[in-house]
This record gives structure tokens, C-alpha cells and sequence, in this order.
């Protein structure tokens, strides 16, 4: 099949080649017939047949002329290019545009023209977006009409070919009209390859990519124009809101194709294929330009149903008027490079804008991060202190109730040692005395009273020891090992003292073994309450144990309060001084534009002194060089009156040869520049001369009779007059010698 299709190509190529040899020759025939017939029919009137007959011979002329264009296209590119742009302009045959937009767009030879069998076999992602947007494409034509027809097919094929080729761009909408209007004059592979080079050499690519940059920047070059050459349509525009964007975009990105007619739209796609977009700035600003009255007169919705109805069939019979009218719009080539770079700087300063802007908002939401992980710090730290002040509150509350247990506690000590000690007394005065049986007896009952006592406080005890372990778990501290040493050594010192009574009791009569008994369950009985007490006393330093944890809890909370405080004063430290960083970033601002402001109107200052010493020094000058010429007025004057006046002409003759070589030499800046200071003073000594001889501007001298002296002064005025008119002093001159 490739095979097949190249040597069809290559046939077709030879078939057009030879048909237009065959056209040339036959033209050049009918114009070598029709000359001789125009030359012998010059004084016959013209009739309507004539008429008819001089324009068909117009399209031959014209089909021969682009016949020879194509086949010489090389030759009239180089040589002839201002009559190409001419014809161009005045439009393109039907029949040659196919061949002339490919060789306009240098597309008759590309590499991409083999690979496009390849391409339609692969599968493109764009697939659904082009097959959606087919049908819109000239929904009105007859090649595109219908969901099968070829054209449809032949446009799918070309539009996924080229997103295959530039998945950058992929596929844009507003291309397929483009291609549309391609397709209805040359094949699709042809066809592939000038949207290739359109795409690629004619700013199309950079129009139809994503971010659409080249957009932008043609809407701003073309505002820049509006609002240059129509500067109350621009107005009118801006204060109906009416953005140059709504109207205009589509004219770039479809190059007037949905816009205007096709007859009127192909004529312009001729002279786009030439000269690029500078076309479609033109016919939009002559677009505008036309419409400008009725525009001005219509609101938003007006002004749009205007653009949509009423501007694309006004050029509908004559697209020759509007292409003329828009080679009368103002085009300047270099102030639209001058546009394209300050859209490029203003771009890139909204790059930075934003890239700031960016990381501004990364800050501010890393801040407020940071500010909701502050907030929860702090709820879990209240949180904590509420904790711990419940706790320390139970706390508190628990020791109290064992406080109140521990005096409960303390008093029944206290009336059990008042009881000890009234049995030790009642034990000395049965000592003392012999004591009956009787007292035994009470003895024995105030002992075991003294032993009932005893198991209540051990209950006591026992319930004290079991709160005290509650507390101990809850604090989870150790008791206090030089107490309980202290403790344990007095029991030890109270055995050892009770060992040695017994044994000084035993010594005694047995009478005296009752009293042992009872002096033994009363020295088991201290031992218990002194047992008791050093429990006592265990119990105490737990409670102090206890406060001294509550007080830790309690600095801990506050450790706590204090590190949140801190944090919220750094973060209100770090907000304060992002405000101070903002306000001297103003506050720079603000300085630096005034520090421009007073640059500039130091250099306007600078710039009016000198203007100023510059008029004062020439002023100074003047009045220089006539102190001068009235001081060689007086000296000349003095000469005249004291020497000869034949020497002093001769001096002054050679002076005047002098001052007119000076005079012949080209000044660098001006040949009417004011004359130097010895010049000045030069030429107002031969002024002085001629006054004090009383010699006239022309005619005979008076005093002087002799022929050389009157040639001699001839000579001289002569001279006085070619240096006059030549440095521009002759009415300075006239009005020295009136």
C-alpha cells in the first residue's frame, strides 16, 4: 500500500506539473492573440460581451501568472517577493492554494509525512475529546455533515495523528477548524504536514498549549492597539466590562474561521500563511474600527449579540474592503517586540508574586499547624492540671480523714499511757504495801480492761496499717529505715531493762511471783504501745511523704501553666513579628519609591543649574566679548591717531585671511556657531578701523584717496562681509558699522 501511494503521489506530481506546462502554453497562446485583437480593436466601443470576455481573460492572466509562480516559486521568493505579498494579498486562486500553502509553509518535503501511516495505528488519549468536538466543527458544510462521513473521519485522523506527534499540546478545540479548512483543499497526509508547520513556525503551537502564554500575550499587544488607535471604544469597553478576552480570543485561536465567513476567513488564512499573526491584528483592529459608532452606542449584552450577528456578514460580498481596511491600521513591528517583552517581565513578576504567595501560604499553614498542635499541648496540659488538681483535691481530702483518725488515734494514746501510769502507781503502792487478794483481783480486771483496750487500739492499728498501705501503693514510697532502727533499738533497751528488774524480782521472796506476772504483761503491754507509737510514727512520715508529693504534683502543674504560658507568648511573639517583618517590608517599599521620587527631582534640579550656569555663563560671555571690542575700539583708535594707516591695513588684512581660513574649517557641530573670543575681538578691530575712517559698509571711502588704499579697503569689506554672512554676525556687523 505505501508503494502504491508513493508512486501515486509521484504520478499526481507529474500530472500537475505537466498540467500547468499545458496551461502556460495555451495562455501565452490566447494573451499573444488577445494583444493582437486589443490592438486593433482600440477605438471600438466595449460592449457587454467585451466586458465579459476581459474578465475571463482576467482569470487566465491570473491563472498563468500562479501557474508560473508555482513553478518558479524559488526564483520570485528571492527576487520578486513584494509582488508575491501584493498577490497574495489580493488572494489566491481556488485551484493553486493547496500548492501554495504548502509551499508558503515549507511543507512539501517533511520526515513527518512518512510516519503518518504508523501514527493512525496507534491509539491516541485524546481520542474522546476529538471524537466529542467533530461533530461542532463546521457543523454546516457538506464535507463535515453527517456522524460517518469523510470528512469527519479525514479530520479525526489528522487531529489524532498530531497528538500522537506533540502530546505536550495533545488537542485543542479551536485546531480543528484549522484543519477543517485544510482538509477542504488538499488531502489529509498534505494536509498533516502544514498543520505540523503552523504549528511549529507559526506561534500556533505556543497558542494552543495548556497554559495558553502566547494567548495572553496576543490579547495584551492587541489592547495596547485599541486603546492607541481607538482610544473611546476602549473606554466604552471598560466601563461595560466588556474584556477584550470575549471577543478576540476566539479570533486568535481560530484565526476568524468561526468567526467570519469562509470565503472572507480563507482570504485571510492567504495572508496568514505569509505574513503570520500580524493579519489578524489588523483585520481585528479594522474590524473594530468599522463598527466603532454603533458599538459605542450599545451596553454589554448588546455589544455581544452585535459581535455574534451583525459584524460577521457586513463584509460578506466585498472581503476586499476589509482586507484594505486593515492594511490601513497602524502596525508597528517593533513596538510589538516592545510589548512582548514587558508582557514577558510582568509575567514573570506574577511568577514570583505567586511563587511568594506560594510559600507564604506553606508558612501560614505550617504556623497554624504548629498553632492547632499548641492548642492541643495546651488542652492536654489543662486537661492534666484538672487531673491533678481532682487528685490533689481526693487527696487532700483523704488526709484529712486520716488526720482526724490519727488524733482519735493520739487521744486514745494519751488515755492509755494515763492509764498505765495510774497502774504503775497503783503497782508501786502495792509494792509498798502487801497487797491482798483483793487488789489482785482488781489488778487482774483493770488488766484485762487494759487488754481489751489494747485489742481495740490494735483494730485501730490494723485499720491504720491498711489505709497507710493504701496510701503507700497510691505513693509508692519507702518508709523511713532510721526511725523503725531507732524504734527497734528502744524496745531493745526496754527488754533488756525489764530483764534485769525480773531477775531482781526473782532474786526476792515467791511471794512476790504474782507481781512478776503483772509486772510482765504490763512491760508486754509499753512494748505494744510503744510498738503502737513507732507505728504511729510511720504513719506520720507517710502523710509527710504524702504532702511533699502533693506539693511536687502542685509545682509540676505549675511547671506546666508556666511552659503553656511560654508557648503562647512565643507564639504571639512570632505574630508580632511577622507583622513587624510586613510593615518594614512597607515601610522599604515606601522609602525606596520615595527615594526614587527625590532621585528624580535631584536630577531635574541638577539639570535646571546647569540650563541656569550654562545661560549665565554665555550671558557672561557676551558681556566678556563686548568689554573686549570696545577695548580694541579704544586701541585701534589709539593706533590710528599714533602710526601709519597703511600698516595697520596690512596688519588687518592678514588678520581678515586668517579669520577666513578659521571660517573655511568645518565646525564639528554647527557651521553658524558664534565666534571665539579672538574672533570676536579680531573682527571688532577691523569694525573700529572702519568707523574711525569713517569707511561705509559699501561705496568709496572718503579720506582715504590713493587707488591701492581704496582697493586695499575694498578688500577689506569684502573680506568683513564673507566673515559676517559665513559665522552668522552680518546683522552685528551692519548694526557696528551703521
Amino acid at each position: 500500500n505505501k508503494r502504491r501511494g508513493t508512486s501515486l503521489a509521484a504520478a499526481g506530481a507529474s500530472l500537475n506539473v505537466s498540467f500547468f506546462a499545458m496551461l502556460l502554453e495555451a495562455d501565452s497562446k490566447s494573451m499573444r492573440s488577445m494583444s493582437g485583437s486589443r490592438r486593433n480593436s482600440g477605438s471600438s466601443l466595449v460592449s457587454s460581451s467585451s466586458a465579459s470576455s476581459n474578465l475571463s481573460h482576467l482569470e487566465e492572466d491570473t491563472w498563468i501568472l500562479w501557474g508560473r509562480i508555482v513553478n518558479e516559486w524559488e526564483e520570485w521568493r528571492r527576487k520578486k517577493d513584494k509582488l508575491l505579498k501584493e498577490l497574495i494579498r489580493k488572494g489566491i486562486p481556488h485551484h493553486f492554494r493547496a500548492i501554495v500553502w504548502q509551499l508558503l509553509g515549507n511543507a512539501t518535503d517533511m520526515p513527518v509525512k512518512n510516519q503518518y501511516s504508523e501514527l493512525l495505528k496507534m491509539s491516541s488519549p485524546c481520542e474522546k475529546l476529538i471524537r466529542r468536538d467533530i461533530a461542532r466543527t463546521y457543523p454546516e458544510h457538506e464535507f463535515f455533515k453527517g456522524q460517518d462521513s469523510l470528512g469527519q473521519e479525514v479530520l479525526f485522523n489528522v487531529m489524532k495523528a498530531y497528538s500522537l506527534v506533540d502530546r505536550e499540546v495533545g488537542y485543542c478545540q479551536g485546531s480543528a477548524f484549522i484543519v477543517g479548512l485544510l482538509l477542504m483543499q488538499m488531502p489529509e497526509e498534505e494536509a498533516f504536514c502544514v498543520f505540523v508547520r503552523l504549528m511549529q513556525e507559526y506561534r500556533l503551537r505556543e497558542l494552543f498549549k495548556p497554559s495558553m502564554a502566547e494567548l495572553g500575550l496576543c490579547i495584551y499587544q492587541f489592547e495596547y492597539l485599541l486603546q492607541e488607535q481607538l482610544p473611546e471604544l476602549n473606554v466604552h469597553f471598560r466601563s461595560q466590562s466588556f474584556h477584550t478576552s470575549m471577543y478576540a480570543s476566539s479570533w486568535f485561536l481560530t484565526l476568524f474561521l468561526t468567526f467570519l465567513p469562509l470565503p472572507v476567513a480563507t482570504r485571510i488564512f492567504d495572508i496568514f500563511m505569509y505574513e503570520g499573526l500580524e493579519i489578524i491584528f489588523r483585520v481585528g483592529l479594522a474590524i473594530l474600527q468599522y463598527n466603532q459608532t454603533d458599538l459605542i452606542q450599545l451596553d454589554m449584552e448588546g455589544m455581544s449579540q452585535h459581535f455574534q450577528k451583525v459584524i460577521p456578514h457586513q463584509f460578506d460580498s466585498c472581503p476586499d474592503k476589509l482586507i484594505l481596511r486593515a492594511y490601513q491600521v497602524k502596525y508597528n513591528p517593533k513596538r510589538m517586540k516592545k510589548l512582548e517583552k514587558e508582557y514577558t517581565t510582568i509575567k514573570n513578576k506574577e511568577m514570583e508574586e505567586q511563587i511568594e504567595i506560594k510559600r507564604l501560604r506553606t508558612e501560614n499553614r505550617l504556623l497554624k499547624q504548629r498553632i492547632e498542635t499548641l492548642e492541643k499541648e495546651s488542652a492536654a496540659l489543662a486537661d492534666r492540671l484538672i487531673q491533678g488538681q481532682v487528685t490533689r483535691a481526693q487527696e487532700a481530702e483523704e488526709n484529712y480523714v486520716i488526720k482526724r483518725e490519727l488524733a482519735v488515734v493520739r487521744q486514745q494514746c494519751t488515755t492509755a499511757t494515763e492509764s498505765l501510769e495510774k497502774a504503775q502507781d497503783t503497782i508501786r503502792e502495792l509494792q509498798q504495801q502487801r497487797y491482798t487478794e483483793q487488789f489482785v483481783s482488781n489488778l487482774q480486771t483493770q488488766l484485762e480492761q487494759s487488754r481489751l483496750r489494747e485489742a481495740e487500739l490494735l483494730g485501730a492499728l490494723k485499720e491504720m496499717q491498711d489505709k497507710v498501705l493504701d496510701l503507700e501503693k497510691r505513693s509508692s514510697c519507702l518508709p523511713d529505715e532510721n526511725n523503725l532502727a531507732t524504734l527497734q533499738e528502744e524496745v531493745k533497751q526496754m527488754k533488756l531493762r525489764e530483764l534485769e528488774t525480773s531477775q531482781l524480782h526473782l532474786s526476792e521472796s515467791p511471794k512476790k511471783n504474782a507481781m512478776n506476772e503483772l509486772q510482765d504483761k504490763l512491760m508486754t503491754v509499753r512494748l505494744r504501745e510503744a510498738q503502737a507509737q513507732a507505728e504511729l510514727r510511720e504513719v506520720k512520715l507517710k502523710a509527710l511523704q504524702l504532702e511533699s508529693q502533693n506539693q511536687i504534683h502542685s509545682k509540676l502543674i505549675g511547671r506546666n501553666d508556666q511552659e503553656r504560658s511560654a508557648l503562647q507568648d512565643r507564639l504571639q511573639m512570632v505574630a508580632n513579628q511577622n507583622k513587624a517583618l510586613q510593615a518594614q517590608l512597607n515601610e522599604m517599599k515606601r522609602k525606596q519609591a520615595e527615594s526614587d521620587c527625590k532621585s528624580k527631582e535631584e536630577v531635574m534640579a541638577v539639570r535646571l543649574r546647569e540650563a541656569d550656569s550654562m545661560a549665565a555663563m554665555a550671558e557672561l560671555r557676551q558681556k566678556i566679548a563686548e568689554l573686549e571690542i570696545q577695548k580694541e575700539e579704544g586701541l585701534i583708535q589709539g593706533q590710528l591717531n599714533h602710526s601709519d594707516s597703511r600698516q595697520y591695513i596690512n596688519q588687518l588684512r592678514d588678520q581678515i585671511a586668517e579669520l577666513k581660513n578659521e571660517v573655511r574649517q568645518p565646525s564639528p557641530h554647527s557651521h553658524k556657531r558664534a565666534l571665539s573670543h579672538i574672533q570676536v575681538s579680531h573682527l571688532s578691530e577691523m569694525l573700529a578701523f572702519m568707523r574711525v575712517a569713517n569707511l561705509p559698509w559699501s561705496g568709496h571711502p572718503n579720506k582715504f584717496t590713493s587707488r591701492s588704499d581704496r582697493a586695499m579697503l575694498r578688500q577689506i569689506t569684502r573680506n568683513l562681509s564673507y566673515i559676517s554672512d559665513s559665522t552668522g554676525l552680518g546683522d552685528h556687523v551692519k548694526c557696528q558699522l551703521s
